[in-house]
């Protein structure tokens, strides 16, 4: 029996994404104890098994669609309940309001999955759309609702941030984020280009270190450079949108193909008329031997005796 049809391995996908819906319900457990950086490594654990379940699911040929609902309940219980509730534990429960914002942020993270298994069976998309999400996605929201824990339990005090007004503001935006239309980018589909892979392997360990030495400031800093990365994944979105020659070029033509654009927009090219004319009013004007013509002789600027006329 080969080992893609051994009952075990197929199992293997299922039991990790068990896993992850584990970790992140202990979430909750960590927060209604007061240890704040246990359910922040909680919720970190889960993001990380929710990205490796799917890649060993494709690559032990052991896709099934019982995998595909057990892996949107497991994301709904860990980022959409388990942050909520350990927001709501840690700063909001004396505060009615505070519930509102947690179920509202629950259910927004319940219609971003419902939204994206909708997307995965529409094969009328462009083949551009393939290299982005639509919203943030579930894990990097559900980190993203725990920034202002993230700085308390790294800074071991609560400041602005842990206001309970500034907090459920942050819980709401963070929802909008997540059921909005603004695309962020996949990074299932980014292309490194083979010179910039040793950069980027140093990169890789430089961000390996600050993990191992400072792991919640390093995870406070990535989650804000995700933030700042939207802008930018929204002006690839609409370039994209505007030159379908480019959605199934190669980097290299994509990258040509967006100088060329904007050159274009930035300088557009002269009627050959209109540049000969230039060119030999230039020469006419700058020949060394001719003679000088100031702005009244060539009639371009009257005399101060014609004002008055």
């Amino acid at each position: 029996m080969s080992m893609r049809t051994t009952p075990g391995v197929r199992l293997l996908p299922n039991a990790i994404t068990v896993l992850a819906m584990c970790a992140g319900l202990s979430a909750v457990q960590f927060a209604l104890n007061g240890n704040l950086t246990g359910a922040i490594g909680s919720i970190a654990v889960a993001a990380v098994l929710d990205g490796l379940d799917g890649r060993i699911a494709r690559l032990l040929d052991a896709t099934s669609k019982m995998g595909a609902e057990l892996d949107s309940l497991s994301d709904a219980m860990s980022f959409g309940v388990a942050p909520a509730l350990t927001l709501y534990a840690w700063q909001l429960q004396d505060n009615r309001v505070g519930w509102v914002a947690a179920l509202v942020f629950a259910v927004c993270m319940v219609l971003r999955l419902a939204r994206f298994n909708t997307l995965l069976e529409d094969a009328d998309q462009p083949p551009y759309t393939k290299e982005f999400f639509v919203g943030v996605p579930a894990p990097a929201a559900g980190l993203l609702a725990l920034l202002p824990l993230i700085l308390t339990a790294h800074f071991n005090h609560a400041g602005w941030w842990a206001n309970q007004t500034v907090l459920m503001v942050w819980m709401v935006l963070i929802a909008a984020l997540a059921v909005s239309r603004v695309p962020t980018l996949s990074l299932k589909t980014v292309k490194v280009p083979p010179r910039l892979v040793a950069p980027l392997l140093v990169l890789v360990a430089m961000l390996a270190a600050g993990i191992i030495m400072f792991p919640l400031i390093s995870l406070a800093i990535a989650m804000v450079v995700y933030l700042l990365h939207i802008p930018y994944a929204v002006y690839r979105h609409n370039w994209l949108a505007k030159h379908p020659e480019a959605w199934e070029a190669p980097p290299r033509e994509r990258r040509a193909i967006r100088r060329r654009s904007q050159r274009m927009g930035l300088r557009p090219p002269l009627r050959r008329s209109v540049a000969g004319a230039a060119r030999r009013v230039r020469r006419r004007y700058n020949h060394p031997n001719s003679p000088r013509r100031s702005w009244r002789r060539l009639e371009l600027r009257r005399n101060r005796n014609d004002t008055n006329r």
